[in-house]
């Protein structure tokens, strides 16, 4: 029952289904496939497989989507083996491979797919304080090795381990002895869940909720108001905000302290009391501004899930992309046997995959996660016929989502996301302008596409590949006219740019050639980019996939800074964390001082931030040897212009990743927050050895909420590691 009523998990055909088992069919390649049995435990969050040599089990919570049919490249390449009513794939978050498996009836599979979407839509409804419940739930199931029921103080001692704690023994039994109200010297669930709360007991919390209880004991509508208005800063909306959060995180109408303590806990872990402000998640900026007046997410190789020398060139890296909210894609396309384009590496040994099923991604995933415009940025290598068959696939598997013709009629101005709702667009070399709608046939145009400039950053002339010297290349009518908006036009310099340069205009640097530009005209790279946009990608050099720091480009308006998506790290975190405002929809309009050219870059209200980092909640292991625990320090990271580039650490805590306390306070100054993104990162101290990473979170200056708040830590891939958290107090001032 507890952890039932803690996952919410309703009785559900599909469920008992799983929870039956069911022999499943894994499908790896052509050559390779096994029959293997899969089972649903009863805690409906564990399913075991039972494979030739183990059993083994993963966690449905890793589960991030399911997929019906022939939805991966390993179904695509044995599709006519399988019926695709017969076949669903798991996808797992962070870098783990997808899961391809046959059931042996359409019924059946269709209970696996209901199923576990019943169980991904039910982690998704949770709140903070119930993800916290079912972690506590877990925690029990982890303890109680002989699955009685039951845990006894050596199990719990054990688990205090796994827990990131070293405690004092005596100290754990007296709490262990307090929560066993039956006496029997074992702990069942309910009596685990008052051990926990005990074990875990927020004193800072319960300081502050001593602070603005007018008797000590309960805090009333007064009280909250209070709390909101003077710690908050949630100024005439204090009244009403008070009286929607107790009845929103309430749990209990009986007054008791432990409720009333309870309740203002739950405000604070939740999304009400987040450091992000919650109107900033939403779609709230104007999108209806030309789109060259936007930061777009964008992606560099997207094809690649690897390095790009021998990685692998996967469809599924194109869905992850769209899911997490890239709206730049990039497509480098070769003639391929059979009169079929594919896309890959030129010139090295990754994988290709058809150009045709590509495009059919795009067209299936482009609008899940943003309504706004995806563009196809194409680096073109292929011959005239095979031209002409993308251009086709193009307009057949797109149809009316393709941009085929200008919004309205415009050419001298950029139609905005909002016009350009639900459309793809395609980035590339075009005859012509738009303004030459009747050119009769194909032509000449320049071979300078990112391509070559990155083999120019990692080879001499010498060696580089006989097609990259020619200064020309034949373009097909039929793939030129389908360029709308986003016209590829080689730089030659700003005054160039200024006078001839066209809105739809889009110049493509090397991250060495932006950098050379801003560090010389910086001023002029901020005008030039308020006319046209700008895309800026990784040097040639960085073979492993590996990134650079987007900042720099932000800093002087680029709009299309393109990473490697499957790359994990700071670069990211920052790409994340800029682009999770705005509803995360793949668009941020850039402040007024990058959008209009009549204005300079001339900041003057820097602002003074305050830093108060308390705790920390439930921080994981990085280390999984046997009595490891992890001594964790935080260090917060300001990036921007240059002069508020800075980072400041508090002290490390010794042996405790559970409830770490610092109470340090770290001060900035920043001169130009709209630019600014600030990054809490988490580590673990070694003296001897490189810190090891815990987990950070990354956000906009603009979107912080002062007061006290929690921060809700993501893993290196970018994914939650609930209920891993900071707490901090965010003080947010004009500098003196």
């Amino acid at each position: 029952y507890f952890i039932h009523y803690h996952l919410g998990v309703q009785p559900d055909s599909s469920l008992e289904i799983m929870k039956a088992g069911s022999v499943l069919r894994k499908a790896k390649s052509r050559i390779w496939r096994g029959h293997r049995h899969y089972r649903l435990m009863e805690d409906c969050k564990t399913i075991a497989y039972k494979s030739s040599w183990a059993m083994n089990s993963y966690s449905t919570s890793d589960v991030e989507a399911v997929r019906e049919g022939h939805e991966s490249e390993v179904f695509l390449s044995v599709a006519d083996e399988f019926p695709p009513e017969r076949c669903f794939t798991l996808v797992f978050r962070g870098r783990r491979g997808n899961l391809d498996l046959v059931a042996d009836t359409a019924e059946e599979a269709q209970a696996w797919i209901q199923g576990m979407q019943t169980l991904i839509e039910n982690l998704e409804n949770m709140g903070e304080s119930q993800k916290l419940d079912q972690w506590v739930s877990d925690l029990f199931l982890k303890a109680d090795i002989n699955k009685d029921g039951r845990i006894s103080f050596k199990e719990v001692r054990r688990l205090l381990k796994l827990l990131n704690m070293d405690m004092n023994e005596d100290h754990a039994s007296s709490l262990f002895k307090m929560a066993d109200k039956t006496q029997t010297g074992l702990l069942e669930s309910e009596e685990f869940v008052q051990f926990y709360k005990m074990l875990t007991q927020r004193m800072d919390v319960l300081e502050l909720f001593q602070d603005y209880s007018s008797d000590g004991q309960t805090l009333s509508h007064c009280d909250l108001e209070e709390f909101l208005r003077e710690e908050q800063l949630e100024g005439d909306r204090s009244h009403d905000y008070a009286l929607e959060l107790i009845k929103r995180y309430e749990p209990s109408d009986t007054g008791t302290v432990s409720h009333c303590l309870d309740g203002f806990l739950m405000y604070l872990t939740s999304a009400d009391g987040a450091i992000f402000n919650p109107e900033d998640l939403r779609l709230f900026q104007d999108m209806t501004q030309p789109f060259s007046h936007y930061f777009i997410s964008s992606s560099h190789n997207t094809y690649l899930l690897e390095d790009q020398l021998k990685g692998r060139s996967s469809i599924e890296a194109y869905i992850k992309a769209l899911r997490r909210g890239c709206r730049c894609l990039e497509i480098d396309c070769w003639d391929g046997s059979n009169g079929e384009p594919v896309v890959y590496h030129g010139h090295t040994f990754t994988s290709k995959i058809l150009f045709k099923d590509v495009i059919a991604t795009v067209a299936k995933y482009a609008f899940k996660t943003s309504e706004y415009p995806v563009i196809l940025s194409i680096e073109n290598r292929c011959n005239a016929e095979q031209q002409k068959i993308m251009a086709q696939l193009l307009k057949d598997i797109l149809g009316d989502m393709l941009l085929k013709t200008t919004v309205d009629g415009k050419v001298n101005v950029l139609p905005s996301p909002e016009d350009l709702k639900g459309k793809v667009l395609v980035k590339g070399k075009k005859i012509g302008g738009l303004e030459d709608a009747d050119n009769p046939g194909g032509g000449e145009v320049s071979d300078e596409d990112d391509s070559a400039e990155q083999r120019r950053d990692s080879l001499t002339n010498e060696s580089l590949p006989s097609d990259s010297k020619k200064s020309k290349r034949n373009l097909t009518k039929e793939l030129s006219d389908l360029v709308i908006y986003c016209k590829n036009e080689n730089f030659t310099n700003f005054e160039d740019s200024r006078i001839n340069g066209k809105p739809y205009d889009i110049s493509s640097f090397s991250e060495s050639k932006a950098r050379k530009i801003i560090k010389e005209s910086a001023a002029d790279f901020i005008q030039h980019n308020t006319r046209q946009i700008t895309r800026v990608y990784p040097s040639g050099l960085r073979t492993d996939s590996s990134n650079f720091c987007p900042q720099d480009m932000w800093n002087v308006g680029c709009q299309m800074v393109a990473l490697n998506f499957q790359t994990a790290g700071l670069e990211m975190d920052l790409n994340d964390g800029l682009f999770s405002q705005n509803n995360h929809c793949g668009y941020v309009l850039k402040p007024e001082i990058l959008r209009h050219s009549e204005q300079h870059f001339n900041p003057d209200r820097p602002q003074d931030l305050l830093i108060q980092v308390i705790s920390g909640q439930q921080l994981p292991k990085v280390n999984n040897k046997e009595g490891s625990i992890v001594d964790p320090f935080v260090r917060v990271e300001i990036y921007g212009v240059p002069s508020d580039q800075a980072k400041q650490e508090t002290s490390y805590i010794e042996n405790n990743g559970l409830n770490p306390c610092w109470n340090e306070t770290l001060e900035f100054v920043v001169h130009t927050p709209e630019v600014a993104l600030v990054r809490f990162v988490v580590e673990d101290y070694d003296m001897a050895t490189k810190n090891d990473f815990i987990g950070q979170f990354t956000l906009p200056f603009s979107c912080i909420q002062s007061g006290y708040r929690h921060i809700h830590l993501l893993s290196k891939d970018g994914t939650s590691i609930c209920p891993s958290s900071l707490f901090v107090h965010i003080n947010i001032t004009e500098a003196s």
